[in-house]
C-alpha cells in the first residue's frame, strides 16, 4: 500500500502536548526522589524496599512498551492514549492513599503501566503528521524540552515534601496525569490515518517485531540509541555517589552539579533541532557518536591518570551528553518515521531496548563501584565505542533502503 500524503503541519500546541506524553516518564521518578527517605520514615521501611518504588516503575514501563506499539497501531493513538492515563490517573490516586510500603511500591508498577503509552504513542504520532527530516527536528525540540524535567522535578519535589509530606509529590502527580487526561480529550485528533487490523494478532505482531529486528537499517538506529542512553544512565546511576562520596560535593550542592550535564544536554538537542534539515540525520548521528566517543576517552584519560575533580568529571559529562542530544532525537527518528502502519511497534521497540540496556547498564556500573570514578570512567567510553562502532557497520550494509511501503 503507497504512502498516502502527509496530513497538514499540526498546531503549535500539538507539540506541547507532545512534549508532555514524552515527559512522563521522567515527571514520575525525579519528582519524589528527595521524598523517599520520609517515605521510608513513615512507613518503617528499608532503603532498599523503599528504593523498589523506583525500581519496579522501571519494571512496569519497560513490560508495557511492547504491547502499547501495537494497541496504538491496532485501535489508533487517541484511545490508546486517554485510556492509559485514565490508567495512570487511578494509580497515582492509589498512591496517594497507600497505607504501606507494598501496596506503594504495587502502586507504582501500575502508574508505569499507564505511564509508558506517553512516550511510545507521542513518538509514533509524530511519525504520523511530520515528514521525515522535520520529524527529527520535532524529536530534538521536545528531547530539549524534556530535559527539564530532571532539572527541575527534584527541586520541586524537595520544596513539596518538605512543607506538605511526601503524599504531596504523589498530589502532584495526579494533578498531571488529570490535565493531560483533559487535554488529549479536548486537543488530541486521531492521527492514525492507516490502522493495521492485525497488528495485534500474535503472528502479525511476532512478524513486524522480527521484520524490524532483521532490517540492519533500523537496528543502526536503535544501536545508538541504546548503546548512548545506556552511557547517560551509567552516569546517572553512579552520579549521586561520585559527586557527594568522591568528589565530596554537599547534597544540597549536588543538583547544581547534576545540572551541567543536563544543560549539556539541552544545548545538544537544541543544536540537532536547528541542524539537522541543513545537514542530514545520519550525519547528525554520526557527529554526535564521534564526540561522545571523544568525551568519554577524555574522562577515561583523566580519572585513570587521577585527575578525579569536579571540573575534570563534569567538564567531559557535558560535552558527552551534549553529543547524546544530537544522537538520540534524531537516531529515534531514523527508526520509526519509515513505517505508517508500524510507527508504534517501531517506537516501543526503540523504547524497550533502550530501558533494558540502560538498566544493565545502571546495575553494571553500582557492581563495579570501587569508592572512585573509575567504573562509570571505563563503562562510559566503551559504551560509547561500541554505539559509534555498531552505527558504522550497521549502516554500511547492502540494506541501505528502508522497509517496502507494504509494511
Amino acid at each position: 500500500m503507497a504512502d498516502q500524503p502527509a496530513p497538514p503541519t499540526p498546531p503549535r500546541h500539538t507539540l506541547i502536548l507532545l512534549t508532555v506524553l514524552v515527559a512522563y516518564g521522567p515527571v514520575s521518578t525525579d519528582l519524589y526522589l528527595a521524598a523517599m527517605p520520609d517515605i521510608a520514615h513513615a512507613f518503617g521501611a528499608s532503603v532498599a524496599t523503599t528504593q523498589l518504588t523506583l525500581s519496579v516503575f522501571l519494571v512496569g514501563f519497560a513490560l508495557a512498551m511492547p504491547l502499547y506499539g501495537p494497541l496504538s497501531d491496532r485501535f489508533g493513538r487517541r484511545p490508546v492514549l486517554i485510556g492509559g492515563t485514565l490508567l495512570y490517573l487511578a494509580a497515582s490516586l492509589f498512591c496517594v492513599v497507600a497505607p504501606s510500603i507494598s501496596t506503594l511500591i504495587a502502586g507504582r508498577f501500575v502508574q508505569a503501566l499507564g505511564a509508558c503509552c506517553g512516550p511510545v504513542v507521542a513518538r509514533a504520532v509524530v511519525r504520523d503528521v511530520y515528514p521525515r527530516e522535520q520529524g527529527a527536528r520535532v524529536m530534538s525540540l521536545m528531547a530539549s524540552a524534556m530535559a527539564t524535567a530532571p532539572l527541575l522535578s527534584p527541586m520541586a519535589g524537595g520544596w513539596l515534601d518538605a512543607r506538605f509530606g511526601w503524599r504531596a509529590d504523589f498530589i502532584v502527580l495526579v494533578l498531571f496525569g488529570a490535565g493531560v487526561l483533559v487535554a488529549l480529550w479536548l486537543g488530541q485528533a486521531e492521527t492514525n490515518r492507516q490502522p493495521d487490523h492485525t497488528a495485534l494478532a500474535p503472528a502479525a505482531m511476532l512478524d513486524n517485531y522480527g521484520r524490524l529486528l532483521k532490517s540492519p537499517r533500523v537496528m543502526s538506529y536503535v544501536a545508538a540509541v541504546a548503546l548512548i542512553f545506556s552511557a547517560m544512565f551509567s552516569f546517572i546511576s553512579a552520579s549521586s555517589f561520585i559527586l557527594i562520596d568522591v568528589l565530596r560535593l554537599s547534597p544540597d550542592r549536588f543538583g547544581f552539579g547534576f545540572a551541567m550535564a543536563i544543560l549539556g544536554y539541552m544545548i545538544g538537542t537544541q543544536g540537532a533541532a536547528r541542524l539537522t534539515h541543513r545537514f542530514g540525520l545520519d550525519r547528525m548521528i554520526g557527529w554526535g557518536l564521534g564526540g561522545a566517543v571523544l568525551a568519554g576517552a577524555a574522562l577515561g584519560v583523566l580519572v585513570w591518570s587521577g585527575h578525579a575533580t569536579l571540573a575534570t568529571i563534569m567538564g567531559p559529562m557535558a560535552a558527552f551528553f551534549f553529543s547524546s542530544g544530537l544522537v538520540l532525537p534524531n537516531a529515534t527518528a531514523g527508526a520509526i518515521m519509515p513505517f505508517p502502519r508500524m510507527a508504534g511497534t517501531a517506537s516501543a521497540l526503540v523504547g524497550f531496548i533502550q530501558m533494558v540496556a540502560g538498566a544493565l547498564a545502571g546495575w553494571t556500573v553500582a557492581l563495579y563501584y570501587d569508592g572512585t570514578a573509575r567504573s562509570l570512567a571505563t563503562q562510559l567510553p566503551l559504551l560509547a565505542l561500541a554505539g559509534w562502532l555498531a552505527f558504522r557497520l550497521l549502516s554500511r550494509s547492502e540494506e541501505r533502503t528502508y522497509l517496502p511501503n507494504r509494511l
